[in-house]
């Protein structure tokens, strides 16, 4: 390696690179530190945003989660799953199953402000590799927020769900970073024979749910009696508890902060103490070199410990995938690995692309290769990608195995193919396990392109997508599971294609007796263009268990496109869990008086368990439901709930989801608004244009009458190419919110409801038009948009009228709030 830098430099020297400010985990170099023991965070208020646990030592000691209003929001329900390995299965030849691990240190928010529950924005870290990673350490902190982070309950949830442990962090920054050894010391603080501060270490990570902590002491002017007390508290904490640690190669057993890029005599004992075992794992700082590494190893098998138990890093926060790295040293070709491999700030992927898409491409190219391909990871690529080394792991060993190829974020969700909100959201608890090989597909033709489709989902905001020629038999790999067939054992898939007619797909699937040879299953034709699903019987390989789940197109298309929006492998028939009971509206705060408004959200647990999630809802006018979100505890917090139209109240509905997407019955509670709207419905009577009308009586001003309840002609329809309503509002108002109410709404079928439409204003008729909108696969009667803009001249513009082929827009009224 070419540098010599800690962890907390190599941050800001990269922020730098990336022409950004210093990362949140670091303050900038100069940064004056608090005077005086740092205030306690400001009381929320009802129903305000929860935001993940941080502290300094001396704070975390006041801390309980008895009394803090945002714990039970940063609680993680997903018990660790137990992985499985096969090397027969190993997408790469190069790869090793049984030695080097990888950890990795990413940081998917700032120390403060970092919401519990992700948020309604779309822009977010959502890993989806987790098959390479053996820990997680959820990096931050900063001497002007907290030292001590705990993980959001989201990441815990997803990388748990794989098999991956967690890790918060506990970093104690150099003096130029804002660094005081009082912290240190703060930290190992013993009252008699305890140490307090370990305590609490423990009881954050059992109540949140999460396996350990990861031990960043870079502040310097300690002592050996400092170091000794350091480790004194780790040894303390694991004869407490299960509580796992993992130490950063700075502070040396003298005290002084020094790093050695190796396991030496000088930081052992951080990890292996004579008899003790001090801290599970460590990482070594990134300028390690062959001989060091050689040296480690050696030395950590004298100590009675594993080789792989120490994580050489790499600082890839920078140039990512163009980061220089001595692949050969650490994994040699045709030996054994000599350490694991640690990895600094891979969302470098994340941030540096430039939307979704690049950072998907991104993404792959740092996991598995420039081919985007684990099995064809090159290691003759200055980055061939982990897959070249590590062999995936999976957590799919026990039934029911769903997957609807959810990522954990989106642009709208769906629940069993209806769209049931619109927007932009990130919540990880929600996220599938995502396919085990990204992408394997075999052909002796042309290959297909898988891909995640963020356009269209069975549930959530995404599918899996097999598009490109077909002129061959394809085979995608899929999962490696460990999964035993029973009697009764039925595998569905959820399929949807461009036209009525044959799908030329077939589930394929291997069993551990013959891991490599997938056996079929055809399903069938498609009769509509809707999502479907077929119903597989696996009975007669009762008594085998399952190795991969693939899939398998054959036929000849030249445009092949076919979207799986769920996989789904169990017994029987799907279990529908018991409701959840007692929903309580902890609080609210308004958003907009009278017009939206925020919400904490309680119940109890479903009894008996068998609970995948919660998903929460209101109810509309029309019977319909907008989903508000989800997630695998018993609060959620919603950030905005909107008023629609006048309504005194709001019914609010949160049911259980099983495993297999069974759902119970719903527990119920109420919103009240308290008085009128703020502002009014400013288009009402407004004059009106618009691209064409259907029939004299179905003009624009019956869109802005204020009235749905006249009959299908009180309505606004237009059957023109380019489709759009207009309302001058006559001067330029402060708008809050839109409200559009369609088809269904004046009593039609919903089946004529808009699907895709987007809503357009601006001041002057010199003005281009802004878009503050826009909406696809709505199947809504009534939809709410909030805005905050000024405008003089709104506009809807209709880009798909209805959810079928019927060419006509049917609009019964288009409300511009505000004042």
């Amino acid at each position: 390696m070419s540098r010599r830098i800690p962890l907390l430099l190599s941050a800001a020297l990269a922020a730098a690179a990336l022409g950004a400010a210093p990362t949140a985990h670091a303050d900038a170099p100069g940064a004056p530190p608090p005077l005086s023991a740092p205030a306690a965070a400001a009381t929320p208020t009802a129903g305000s945003q929860p935001y993940a646990s941080y502290w300094y030592p001396s704070t975390i000691l006041n801390w309980d989660p008895a009394t803090d209003p945002d714990a039970r929001f940063n609680r993680s329900r997903v018990p660790l799953q137990p992985r499985t390995s096969d090397p027969a299965l190993k997408a790469n030849p190069n790869a090793r199953t049984g030695e080097g691990k990888i950890v990795s240190l990413v940081s998917f928010g700032p120390t403060s402000n970092n919401p519990s529950q992700g948020s309604a924005d779309p822009n977010y870290y959502a890993f989806g590799y987790w098959q390479y990673v053996d820990k997680l350490v959820f990096w931050g902190g900063s001497a002007g927020e907290g030292l001590i982070l705990a993980p959001n309950p989201t990441v815990i949830d997803a990388a748990h769900r794989n098999g991956v442990k967690v890790y918060g962090t506990v970093f104690f920054p150099p003096a130029a970073y804002g660094g005081q050894l009082q912290w240190v010391r703060d930290f190992v603080q013993k009252s008699g024979s305890r140490y307090p501060v370990a305590d609490k270490l423990t009881q954050v990570a059992q109540y949140y749910g999460f396996d350990g902590w990861f031990i960043n002491q870079e502040t310097g002017g300690g002592d050996s009696s400092l170091a000794t007390e350091l480790r004194n508290l780790m040894q303390y904490t694991k004869a407490q508890s299960g509580t796992e640690f993992m130490w950063y190669d700075a502070m040396t057993t003298s005290g002084a902060v020094d790093w050695q890029n190796a396991l030496t005599s000088a930081n052992s004992p951080f990890l292996q103490d004579g008899s003790k075992r001090t801290a599970d794992s460590m990482f070594l700082n990134f300028n390690w070199d062959a001989a060091g590494l050689s040296s480690s190893r050696a030395l950590a098998r004298q100590l009675g410990r594993s080789e792989y138990e120490l994580y050489s890093g790499i600082d890839t926060e920078a140039n990512g995938y163009n980061t220089g790295v001595d692949w050969n040293t650490l994994f040699p070709a045709g030996q054994p690995h000599t350490t694991s491999l640690g990895l600094y700030r891979p969302e470098w992927t994340w941030k540096s692309a430039t939307d979704r898409a690049d950072y998907y491409a991104k993404d792959a190219r740092y996991w598995v290769g420039a081919k985007s391909d684990p099995s064809r990871a090159d290691t003759a690529d200055s980055w061939p990608g982990l897959a070249g080394y590590v062999a995936e792991s999976s957590p799919i060993t026990a039934k029911p195995f769903v997957t609807s190829f959810n990522t954990g974020q989106g642009d709208f969700y769906n629940a069993a193919g209806t769209r049931v909100a619109t927007g932009g959201w990130n919540n990880l608890s929600l996220q599938d396990v995502p396919p085990t090989y990204r992408w394997v597909v075999d052909s002796t033709g042309s290959r297909l392109t898988p891909s995640v489709d963020f356009t269209d989902a069975y549930q959530g905001g995404s599918s899996l997508r097999l598009s490109g020629t077909l002129d061959a038999v394809n085979t995608v790999r899929l999962y490696q599971t460990r999964l035993p067939v029973a009697a009764d054992t039925r595998l569905d898939l959820v399929v949807k294609t461009p036209a009525a007619g044959p799908t030329r797909l077939r589930a394929a699937l291997s069993f551990t007796d013959a891991p490599t040879t997938f056996t079929t299953l055809d399903l069938g034709a498609n009769s509509g263009t809707g999502w479907e699903r077929h119903t597989l019987d696996l009975s007669p390989y009762a008594g085998r268990t399952v190795a991969q789940i693939a899939l398998q197109a054959d036929g000849t298309d030249p445009a092949y496109d076919v979207r799986i929006g769920q996989i789904a492998l169990y017994d029987g028939t799907v279990d529908t869990p018991a409701a959840p009971g007692a929903l309580t509206v902890l609080g609210a705060s308004d958003v907009v008086a009278g017009v939206s408004q925020s919400l904490r959200l309680s119940w109890t647990a479903a009894p008996g368990g068998g609970v995948h999630h919660y998903e929460v809802y209101r109810r509309n006018a029309d019977g319909s439901r907008t989903f508000l979100g989800a997630t695998p505890d018993d609060a959620y917090y919603v950030g905005r709930l909107d008023r629609a139209g006048t309504e005194a109240s709001t019914a609010i509905e949160v049911e259980a989801v099983s495993p297999g997407y069974g759902r119970s019955t719903a527990a119920t509670a109420t919103v009240p608004w308290n008085g009128a709207p703020s502002g009014s419905n400013l288009a009402l009577n407004r004059p009106a244009t618009a691209s064409g009308q259907c029939n004299a009586n179905e003009g624009p001003a019956k869109a802005v009458n204020g009235s749905v309840s006249g009959g299908t002609s009180d309505k606004w329809c237009t059957l023109t190419s380019s489709k759009w309503l207009q309302v001058d509002l006559g001067s330029a108002k402060q708008l809050t919110e839109f409200v559009v109410k369609h088809a269904s709404a004046g009593g039609e079928s919903a089946s004529y409801n808009t699907r895709d439409f987007s809503l357009q204003v601006r001041s002057r008729t010199t003005d281009p038009w802004t878009t503050v909108a826009t909406v696809t696969g709505n199947t809504a009667g009534t939809t709410t948009h909030p805005v905050s803009t000024t405008a003089r001249y709104v506009r809807l513009v209709v880009t798909k009228p209805t959810q079928t082929t019927d060419p006509a827009a049917r609009i019964y009224e288009f409300e511009a709030w505000g004042q």
